[in-house]
């Protein structure tokens, strides 16, 4: 079996479609998407970063809406593992390639870690704009007057945006950006990160890439403060952080429980709290 799955030709593809991306920061790169024994839709092109990347060296962790032991999470963890030999971890510390879905970690991440996003679509402006031409003719004029308008339209209906996921961002001044459907509250987490940052979507062909350091900022108005997702005066049921994304969580009589939403952050809490 080769190593990684995948052929080395493949793999020297989308290297070279990485190299591109990371050279234009935001900007979406075509790829050649290989078949793979996952479902697409299932993170197949976060999954070929992946595999393009790792080597003996790595340590990997993946997780699915922070969570290291969900299905799509440990399937793909033991994938990568049976075709590589990694080391693999639920230490985002530790890590070297962190493989996600849906949330980046609690814990800042460090230089030399990579983080892959698991992305279903590639683009911001699929949303207002369905013509694949008129999109990429919309990034080339940096023409984003009709995210500006969804944007207006949401604010004076109902005072905010309604985009509770996926919120539009902008690359270096440059480019708007599908951060993937991360919730707004990881969207502030994009910029100056001291990780690469990879995005993958392999149905769609895609790949786009964040490098350290990188000026990323949500779209949002001079006036209008950019709100993300509110938690004041709950606290996790579990490790009791008041700092951390919470997961509501009904118990049999109907109580809401609070949880932290990345296991590893919450087990870290309970270690370092002594419970």
């Amino acid at each position: 079996m080769r190593y990684a799955f995948l052929d080395e030709e493949a793999k020297k593809e989308i290297r070279k479609s990485l190299l591109k991306a990371i050279a234009i920061p935001g900007y979406i790169v075509s790829f050649a998407s290989r078949e793979l024994p996952v479902a697409r839709g299932w993170g197949t092109g976060g999954l070929q970063i992946t595999l393009a990347l790792i080597n003996e060296t790595d340590t990997l962790k993946v997780i699915d809406q922070g969570c290291d032991g969900s299905v799509n999470a440990v399937n793909i963890r033991n994938f990568i593992k049976s075709v590589t030999n990694t080391n693999t971890t639920v230490d985002t510390k530790e890590a070297s390639i962190i493989q996600t879905r849906h949330r980046i970690p609690e814990i800042e991440l460090k230089e030399r870690q990579t983080l892959v996003f698991q992305v279903p679509i590639p683009d911001i402006l699929e949303t207002v704009e369905p013509n694949l031409r008129k999109q990429k003719l919309l990034h080339a004029n940096k023409d984003y007057s009709k995210l500006w308008v969804l944007l207006y339209e949401d604010t004076s209906q109902f005072g905010d945006s309604r985009i509770s996921n996926r919120y539009p961002v902008m690359v270096n001044d440059r480019y708007a950006m599908d951060p993937s459907p991360i919730p707004k509250y990881d969207t502030q987490k994009l910029g100056n990160c001291k990780a690469l940052q990879l995005f993958g979507a392999g149905r769609e062909k895609k790949i786009y890439a964040i490098p350290p350091y990188t000026k990323v900022e949500p779209l949002k108005f001079e006036d209008k403060k950019f709100n993300v997702e509110n938690f004041d005066g709950k606290s996790c049921d579990r490790c009791g952080s008041t700092t951390s994304f919470l997961d509501e969580v009904y118990d049999d009589n109907g109580d809401t429980n609070y949880y932290c939403n990345d296991t590893d952050y919450c087990d870290n809490n309970i270690n370092i709290g002594g419970k």
